[in-house]
């Protein structure tokens, strides 16, 4: 079996590896010029880590990654502690795999480096697709140079803007939130380390939150603002941002926060559209996976381990069930429920993080904060159903 795998992000080269690794043929086709991730850091949660050990890079990851010591939500101005759920070693005695923050470039190098060594020759730059066309036995890839290929599957995991998902169902709607996001990296010294949490830390406020987190073993600094703003929709992770924006809007905070932003020599903005779970992921002999198919709101931090989890389901069925459209759909019923629910759960935590009023936030976080010191059990249990799956067991 031969499989064309459409984008080069961490979806579709966690595919590409997936693929290898059931001992399928594989051609990856990306249309930029090289394999690489903008943005920062992103977090790799236990469920996540599974599959990359499973592909014998989890150590590989955990040498270049930071290791935080616990999930926590603290109130952005005062600093206060709502609650705190340990990761740490807790998290692999508890969800089999660790928990770890890494920089988006670092895990794109590792997971490009295994490809080339487990299937060199497989990655074809500068390719930007524009069509396929399939029968009952092949699909063919079309791509702008005139060129094509064919396989026996095609897998879409060319991100959010998809081509073959616009190709096969048409583009998707999508709904601005009325949230910008901020982003930046700074580098550590003895001031941050002493300031700024060794955990996950999301700091919520009335219309924002912003969330916290080392890199790189600690030599780098996560910052990620989201403001609700109305009338600057632009959709995208590259454009840059007025620093004196991001420092006015978070103006007033606890001194970890400012004192980060302070650094910055350079953020960069997007702005967050939602998009309701899809009905249907394939057609045939092709398919979607990661944002082709689900795109979410960053706020569990899911993003990319959804897509790590559909490349190993996806390539396990195409192992284990035959014809290959009977496998694609065997794949996309397995997978849809849980990036169903964790898109919605996404959506849902937009209101949570972002209560207005004192009696908003009294009535959201009073509650955490009095469990997380009389029943630290349940707070601990939060994350359960999202770490606790093992996709290749």
């Amino acid at each position: 079996m031969k499989a064309l795998v459409i984008g080069g992000g961490i979806g579709g080269v966690t595919a590409a590896l997936c693929l290898r690794a059931q001992g399928i043929d594989v051609e990856l086709f990306e249309r930029a010029d090289t394999l690489s991730e903008v943005g920062a850091g992103i977090q790799l949660s236990p469920n996540g880590m599974k599959v990359l050990a499973r592909l014998g890079l989890d150590a590989r990851a955990e040498a270049m990654a930071f290791r935080p010591e616990a999930l926590e939500m603290r109130l952005g101005t005062s600093g206060t502690q709502v609650f705190s759920i340990p990761m740490g070693e807790g998290a692999r005695a508890r969800y089999g795999a660790p928990y770890l923050h890494i920089h988006r470039a670092d895990l794109m190098a590792l997971l490009s480096d295994a490809l080339a060594a487990t299937a060199p020759g497989a990655v074809h730059l500068g390719r930007h697709l524009t069509g396929l066309d399939q029968d009952a036995d092949r699909v063919t890839a079309r791509f702008a140079d005139g060129s094509t290929a064919t396989g026996d599957v095609l897998i879409g995991a060319d991100g959010i803007h998809s081509q073959v998902q616009a190709t096969l169902f048409g583009a998707s709607p999508a709904r601005f939130t009325g949230n910008v996001a901020w982003r930046l990296v700074v580098p550590a010294d003895d001031r941050l380390r002493a300031l700024v949490p060794p955990t996950a830390t999301i700091w919520v406020g009335p219309g924002r939150h912003a969330v916290t987190y080392w890199l790189r073993r600690g030599e780098l600094v996560n910052f990620v603002g989201i403001v609700e703003q109305q009338g600057w929709q632009k959709e995208g992770w590259t454009e840059p941002g007025d620093i004196a924006d991001l420092r006015h809007d978070f103006a007033g905070w606890a001194e970890p926060v400012t004192e980060i932003i302070a650094r910055a020599q350079a953020c960069h903005r997007w702005a967050l559209f939602d998009r309701d779970p899809m009905a249907r992921w394939g057609e045939g002999r092709a398919t979607l996976l990661g944002d082709a198919c689900h795109p979410m709101l960053p706020f569990l931090a899911q993003g990319a381990v959804m897509a790590i989890e559909d490349a190993w389901v996806l390539a396990r069925n195409l192992a284990t069930h035959a014809p290959v459209p009977a496998a694609l759909r065997t794949y996309a019923q397995a997978r849809q429920p849980r990036t169903a629910r964790v898109q919605l759960g996404a959506r849902a935590q937009m209101g949570r993080y972002h209560q207005r009023t004192v009696l908003g936030q009294l009535a959201t976080y009073g509650p955490m904060w009095l469990a997380a010191r009389m029943a630290p059990g349940k707070v601990r249990s939060m994350q359960d159903w999202l770490y606790k799956v093992d996709v290749t067991a």
